[in-house]
C-alpha cells in the first residue's frame, strides 16, 4: 500500500536521503544530482545525491601519463665518406614504448666538432634498436675522424 506521497508505508527503507532507500520515491525531488524545491516553489538550496560507486581512474589519450625514463645510446659505428651516418644502439628501460632523441658530435682528428646530428628513435618497451644518425653538414664528412654520442637518449614521449 502507498501513502499519498507515493512512497511505501514501510519506513525501514528511509535513509538520510529521504523517501526510499536512496531518496528516489516517485514524487521525490532527490533524483541523482537534483536540487530540492521548497513547498512554496522556491529553491531550498538542499543538494542530495545517491551514494554511488566511485569511478576508477584510467589512462586516456590527451590525459597525463607517467613520464618515461631516459634511455641510453651507444655508438656502434662512426660515419665515413662511404657511409655518412653513425650507427647507434638505443635502449629503452621503460615498460612501454618510447620515442628518444639521440644526439651526436662528429669530430675531426683534433677533437673539434665539424658537424652535429640528432634523430628521434622509437624503441619498444624494454628493448633496443639500431638507428642511423646522419651528419648535418654533408660537405664536411671527409673531415670526420671521430664520433661522439651522448650516452643519454632523452625520452620525448
Amino acid at each position: 500500500m502507498s501513502d499519498s506521497d507515493g512512497s511505501s508505508g514501510d519506513d525501514s527503507y528511509d535513509d538520510a536521503y529521504g523517501g526510499g532507500p536512496y531518496g528516489d520515491s516517485p514524487s521525490s525531488a532527490y533524483s541523482l544530482g537534483a536540487s530540492t524545491d521548497g513547498s512554496d516553489g522556491s529553491d531550498s538550496g538542499t543538494y542530495r545525491s545517491r551514494p554511488g560507486r566511485r569511478s576508477t581512474p584510467t589512462a586516456s589519450p590527451g590525459g597525463t601519463s607517467r613520464s618515461l625514463k631516459d634511455g641510453t645510446a651507444v655508438l656502434v659505428r662512426c660515419a665515413t665518406t662511404d657511409v655518412p651516418y653513425a650507427t647507434v644502439e638505443v635502449s629503452n628501460p621503460n615498460g612501454r614504448e618510447g620515442v628518444f632523441t639521440v644526439r651526436m658530435k662528429f669530430q675531426d682528428d683534433h677533437g673539434r666538432t665539424v658537424s652535429d646530428g640528432s634523430d628521434e628513435v622509437s624503441v619498444p618497451a624494454q628493448d633496443k634498436v639500431t638507428a642511423r644518425v646522419h651528419v648535418d653538414h654533408m660537405d664536411r664528412v671527409r673531415e670526420i675522424a671521430h664520433c661522439e654520442v651522448d650516452p643519454k637518449a632523452t625520452a620525448d614521449r
